[in-house]
């Protein structure tokens, strides 16, 4: 078996594709899923999660529900562009689940994982990171367990949610600083610039579409995530945002990273859950570029990336 991989995930459409994505692929062994809130509240995403693993024919996948809320404060808005449900509508669509939930929390689940595990994990948490914060802070010793985190989240140039701020990063930005800024494992950022670089056009719906039970469910998860990306790109397509990260988790080195030191804002003006990517040349001087040194993702075979996820969705690989 080849990457051990764990999913921390708020499903959400492109949730939905990540983890079918870890699920369907024989060089992955997905350890467990972990659920937080995020694109939908806590028990949709947690429902959500089950029954896309029943989906994939995975029941021996465990999944835990997490955190309900961010760490310090309350007021977070759920995400719409996904649906009410996170999946479009179409969460009843898919079986119920056979495996019953944990009845441990995601924590712990992780904590028993890592710990079980004879060799280093790999962390994609693809929303907002309330479950990694709080695993790390409250349990040090399983880091020599990780072998890095990969996360969807942030952006170098551009927000999402708010002009300056990335959805998952902003769910939670004391998290996200604490996971991104202020830890000693080593991270890989995959922010919204490459993401939205990534974008799947109708013509690659229709193949996934056209493979088989599995995409034909993943693809009828789209009409409202379609309706909002169609504004956003200008063509019928989608943005796979957190595909992209576990593609990464799954094959290191699918996409291209430099090194940067980054830093979250978790101050209350409108730059709040803003990732601060340091960029300027003195990078190698701790004194002119202070902070902790991440990979962030900056590019990819575009048309590769594309034909690895729907290659893998699609068991035509």
């Amino acid at each position: 078996m080849g990457t051990k991989l764990i999913i921390d995930t708020d499903p959400g459409v492109d949730d939905a594709f990540a983890i079918a994505l870890a699920a369907m692929s024989a060089d992955v062994d997905l350890l467990g899923v972990t659920t937080v809130f995020g694109n939908v509240p806590l028990a949709m995403t947690t429902a959500n999660a089950r029954r896309l693993l029943q989906l994939c024919d995975r029941p021996d996948v465990p999944v835990a529900a997490g955190a309900a809320r961010r760490l310090v404060y309350g007021g977070e808005r759920n995400g719409n562009v996904h649906g009410a449900d996170g999946l479009s509508g179409r969460a009843g669509s898919l079986p119920e689940a056979t495996r019953p939930l944990e009845s441990q929390d995601a924590v712990s689940l992780l904590v028993s994982l890592l710990e079980a595990s004879d060799e280093p994990v790999t962390i994609a948490p693809i929303g907002p990171l309330t479950n990694i914060a709080a695993l790390l802070a409250a349990h040090p010793g399983v880091r020599d367990k990780i072998a890095r985190i990969v996360l969807m989240g942030g952006g170098v140039a551009r927000g999402n949610i708010t002009a300056a701020a990335e959805f998952n990063i902003w769910a939670d930005p004391e998290a996200a600083r604490r996971v991104i800024a202020e830890d000693e494992v080593p991270c890989v950022m995959v922010p919204l610039d490459l993401t939205h670089r990534c974008a799947v056009d109708g013509a690659w719906l229709a193949k996934l579409a056209a493979s088989g039970p599995l995409g034909q469910t993943l693809e009828s998860f789209t009409p409202d995530y379609l309706a909002y990306y169609r504004r956003v790109l200008g063509y019928d397509g989608i943005v796979m945002h957190d595909a992209v990260a576990v593609a990464e988790a799954i094959s290191p080195g699918i996409l291209q990273t430099e090194t940067y030191a980054v830093n979250v804002d978790t101050t209350d003006g409108p730059a709040r859950g803003m990732t601060l990517v340091d960029r300027r040349i003195a990078l190698d001087d701790p004194e002119a570029a202070p902070g902790r040194r991440i990979e962030v993702a900056t590019d990819t075979d575009l048309d590769g990336l594309r034909e690895f996820v729907l290659s893998r969705l699609t068991g035509s690989r």
